[in-house]
């Protein structure tokens, strides 16, 4: 029973705020579709024999495949290259990491003592602005200059930077981007959160995930084999545009590396997730922040169902002069009804407790799990 209420808590609530920003339900993947596997301190792989994550109680894991399925009926559109994404199960919190893999060769750090922050600013700069030529105002990004500039850890064979820009509409962008180098390629750790909780979620993200992520023996940067391992054509330079070079950098500039975290699956689904363990744990102790860009009527469509305006029945318009309120309402009946048709299909899909294959500990509904998390079971 529990289980299937943590199933249909989550479920309607996402479909609910995705119904309320004008998402069809149809782009919606129910949570049962996913494997979603929880943290009790195992260790899970990430990648095909590439690497490993020892996933703390705090958090919960999707692989790849699931990573990208969560993406693209979410509305949004992965790489095709994840290889694994973190969540954490907090109410307060609202990020998402994605990790991806690409395997353009070894990537030689000859370069490390000579990268010129003040010209890879000066790139991103000019190519940002010839990319927001022919664009709309609300449409154009901008460059404000470095958060932190690109450092290169050569024991651990990891570089960072971060970018600060704003868009048409003066809304303050965050671009912050890990690549951690492996024999032949390198892992992006794709974080995706609000300007305004950045600082914290990447403090958080670094200490509790990246801390406990490890690249497999034989897989690592000092692995590399001259002798039967190709070399990338860029180097760290290159990987800082882009991974392609000066050249494409100035054709792009930062217009796609500033939106790689926002069209990752859109600021929606960041407020979903979010929302998303409020739903599960049952706990409302104060009013949630709402969720910017959704009015207030919007706001109280995505509550949970057991409290939302969302079940109560549509009143008639009392005088045929009410056209365009009985239109409204109507439509609120059709997304009730959607709604209500989600939590039966989630009721029908309660089965069996078994395993699903994950590796070690306790796995998400979705997963035939019969340890909702929360429930203290």
């Amino acid at each position: 029973m529990k289980n299937r209420r943590w199933r249909t808590k989550l479920g309607t609530g996402l479909l609910a705020l995705l119904l309320a920003a004008g998402i069809p339900a149809g782009a919606y993947a129910a949570p049962a579709d996913l494997n979603w596997v929880e943290g009790t301190g195992q260790t899970v792989p990430v990648g095909d024999n590439l690497a490993e994550l020892k996933l703390g109680s705090d958090y919960v894991f999707l692989n790849g495949k699931d990573s990208q399925t969560f993406q693209k009926e979410n509305g949004g559109t992965p790489s095709g290259t994840e290889i694994g994404s973190v969540f954490p199960k907090a109410e307060d919190q609202a990020w998402a990491l994605f990790f991806e893999y690409e395997e353009p060769g070894h990537i030689a750090d000859d370069e490390k003592d000579e990268i010129d922050a003040k010209a890879l600013l000066k790139s991103y700069k000019d190519g940002t602005k010839e990319a927001n030529e022919g664009k709309t105002e609300e449409n154009k990004l901008y460059v404000d200059g470095w958060e932190s500039e690109p450092k290169y850890d050569d024991k651990l064979h990891n570089l960072t930077w971060s970018i600060l820009g704003h868009s048409g509409s003066n809304e303050k962008l965050v671009n912050y981007n890990v690549r951690l180098l492996t024999r032949e390629g390198y892992i992006s750790a794709v974080l995706v959160s609000d300007p305004e909780h950045l600082a914290t979620s990447r403090q958080e993200m670094e200490a509790k995930v990246l801390n406990n992520f490890s690249v497999k023996a034989g897989q690592r940067y000092e692995d590399f084999d001259k002798s039967t391992d190709k070399m990338s054509k860029f180097g760290l330079t290159g990987l800082i545009l882009g991974g392609a070079g000066l050249a494409v950098a100035k054709k792009v500039g930062l217009l796609a590396l500033l939106l790689v975290g926002l069209k990752k699956f859109g600021v929606l689904i960041v407020v979903a997730v979010g929302w998303a363990w409020r739903f599960i744990r049952g706990k409302k102790k104060k009013p949630a922040e709402q969720p910017a860009g959704l009015s207030p009527e919007q706001l109280q469509q995505a509550r949970p169902v057991d409290e939302s305006p969302l079940a109560e029945p549509v009143q008639r318009a009392e005088n045929g002069g009410a056209e365009a309120g009985s239109l409204q309402r109507m439509e609120q009946t059709e997304q009730t009804e959607q709604a209500e048709g989600m939590e039966q299909r989630l009721e029908k899909q309660e089965g069996p407790a078994a395993s699903d294959g994950q590796p070690g500990g306790t796995t998400l509904p979705g997963s035939r799990s019969t340890t909702p998390p929360g429930s203290g079971a």
